[in-house]
């Protein structure tokens, strides 16, 4: 066998997993036009239940914030739970574990996405550099409303909800997603929160929204089925922090003592801009299963493995083209390229015709 340390099973918390090669949360736009998914993204996951563990993509918690064009999934109607459940079973029936990554867009959204509703965001900061897909094609990304310290009571009971209707869908968990530069990790870097009050100013107030959500979560599902993915250097949807080392220290240290699943971190920056050594102090200050992610190819995720430094690893792209990832790394089968053109466009084509090894 290639890369066996891939291959040993391991302890997410309360998920327990044949392997440690994991499926990354892969927004691919399949749902339907009410955010529900369809039979096709049952097809989609249940083709990658190989995976030690699959991570849904990105999913609405809370109605009216879509951000992805609008076949972006959500889990806040009895519809998309029922969509989910399709799914979860689907898995399930093919041996596999399946986890829902719960989401706010937060500034990445837009008006014409969400019925005319202003972007909420922890301060009146546009994403610049970049438009999102609107239903009126490319636009810039509108300045947000500042969110008042009195909606995030409600932000969280979403949250929390959210969590329940993933219980009730059949998955195996939930990841609570703080990163990449929506509304968790917006209030978690100062390049993109400017409050004051207890949500704003040190790191410990820009992180409470974060760890109020991983709480309420955690009080569904107990904190042992709840993981968090952060990216503290990534530059995407206009990020910066003055002092990411210092994030992870704090989510990392804060999230140990709650005995999370697993943390998932994503160790560097898709625009190339920030750089830096995030995984150490993440790795000293969390104790639990740490997972890594972003361009590890399977020499490099097993030598992590063995050297302590992850429990796991993620892997992204690969997944999309290679439905029996798992299968072909274990023997060293060469992986198939993903097409970029379909990585949201609508039906089958570049997502569930990708063979697998005969």
């Amino acid at each position: 066998m290639h890369h066996a340390a891939l291959f040993t099973p391991v302890r997410l918390g309360g998920l327990q997993l044949p392997n440690r090669v994991l499926m990354a949360p892969l927004t691919r736009c399949r749902a339907d036009e009410r955010h529900v998914p369809t039979p096709l993204m049952a097809e989609y996951y249940a083709q990658r239940a190989g995976a030690g563990l699959l991570i849904a993509e990105a999913t609405m918690a809370i109605a009216g914030h879509a951000a992805f064009g609008g076949r972006e999934p959500g889990i806040h109607s009895p519809e998309q739970v029922a969509g989910w459940r399709a799914v979860t079973s689907a898995v399930h029936a093919r041996g596999g574990r399946i986890v829902l990554q719960l989401w706010h867009g937060g500034r990445a959204c837009h008006s014409l996405l969400n019925g005319g509703a202003q972007p909420v965001a922890p301060s009146p900061l546009a994403i610049t550099n970049d438009e999102i897909h609107t239903p009126a094609g490319k636009k810039a990304y509108e300045v947000p409303r500042e969110l008042r310290d009195d909606e995030l009571p409600g932000i969280v009971a979403g949250f929390r909800q959210a969590a329940a209707n993933a219980l009730a869908a059949g998955f195996d968990g939930v990841e609570v997603h703080g990163a990449n530069g929506y509304l968790l990790d917006q209030f978690l870097r100062d390049g993109s929160n400017r409050r004051t009050g207890p949500y704003g100013g040190p790191v410990a107030n820009r992180a409470r929204l974060l760890l109020e959500v991983v709480d309420a979560a955690a009080m569904v599902w107990g904190a042992d089925r709840v993981g968090v993915r952060i990216s503290p250097l990534n530059g995407f949807n206009g990020m910066s922090d003055s002092d990411p080392v210092g994030v992870t220290r704090h989510v990392a240290a804060e999230l140990d003592r709650r005995g999370i699943a697993y943390l998932h971190l994503m160790r560097a920056d898709f625009t190339g801009q920030h750089h830096g050594d995030v995984v150490t102090p993440a790795r000293a200050a969390f104790r639990g299963a740490l997972v890594g992610n972003m361009g590890y190819g399977a020499e490099e995720a097993a030598a992590a493995i063995t050297a302590g430094t992850y429990a796991a690893v993620a892997f992204g792209r690969a997944f999309i083209s290679n439905p029996d990832l798992p299968a072909r790394l274990a023997v060293g089968a060469p992986l198939a390229d993903p097409d970029p053109a379909t990585f949201y466009s609508p039906g089958p084509q570049g997502y569930t015709d990708y063979p697998a090894l005969a």
